[in-house]
């Protein structure tokens, strides 16, 4: 029920971090697994074949999906946060956020339904969202503002693609210990108040999230769409 022999997954932002995680559970249980990236470095040190690609660039990741055999699996997890208080967000920081998380995910979502609506094969796309997708945080209003847009994103595709038998979930994890988060537990005060809100009592680990994100790729999550996974330690049960 948890295996993935034969499917081919696409993975994004899948050099570091949870991306190459998931990647890799997702190939120790059976997947055939492309990484997308821009650091042509990283991607090949991962071992995965991979697409030197920006994800904002919804042009040519369209381009490659259509040219490629239709992926049985989409992780769309490229993502970015610039924390600002809610008085001082730019537009460019605003743009920047939402171009990636929601803009970016949904056309690669898109463009890897409509391969497999064409060739009518089962398949499953899950967001990275996160628990600020389901409360708010400070500092955070563009980045909340783009893991909600992502749950009502996933919720109306489900509904959408269910027919034709592809399932789409959110996967939602509190922070956890990788190089985009590093500077935050680099901060005495603001690892403090992380480590407070997770009744857990740490971070995750992006091994943890990989895990759970096998799980909703899997069969065993066959009537599992238009929801989402907390990975929180917590964090939202009060």
């Amino acid at each position: 029920m948890f295996r993935l022999d034969g499917r081919r997954a696409l993975v994004t932002g899948g050099s570091k971090g949870i991306g190459l995680a998931a990647s890799r559970a997702l190939a120790e249980a059976g997947a055939a697994v492309t990484i997308t990236g821009r650091g042509e470095g990283e991607l090949a040190a991962s071992g995965f074949p991979y697409w030197a690609v920006d994800a904002t660039d919804t042009a040519a990741m369209r381009a490659r999906i259509a040219a490629a055999a239709p992926f049985d699996i989409l992780v769309a997890n490229a993502g970015t946060n610039i924390a600002q208080p809610t008085l001082e967000v730019t537009e460019e920081a605003w743009d920047t956020i939402f171009a990636l998380n929601v803009r970016a995910a949904f056309f690669t979502a898109q463009a890897v339904a409509q391969r497999l609506v064409d060739q009518a094969r089962p398949g499953v796309i899950v967001f990275l969202g996160s628990q600020m997708g389901v409360v708010g945080g400070a500092k955070r209003a563009a980045y909340c503002g783009s893991k909600h847009a992502i749950e009502g994103i996933a919720k109306a595709m489900a509904l959408e693609l269910a027919p034709h038998g592809i399932r789409v979930t959110c996967l939602n994890p509190t922070f956890v210990l990788t190089p985009m988060t590093e500077k935050f537990f680099a901060d005495p005060q603001t690892r403090e108040w992380i480590l407070s809100r997770i009744p857990m009592g740490r971070p995750a680990t992006p091994e943890e999230v990989a895990a759970s994100l096998v799980y909703l790729c899997s069969p065993a999550a066959g009537m599992v769409t238009g929801s989402h996974l907390l990975v929180d330690g917590g964090w939202t049960a009060p």
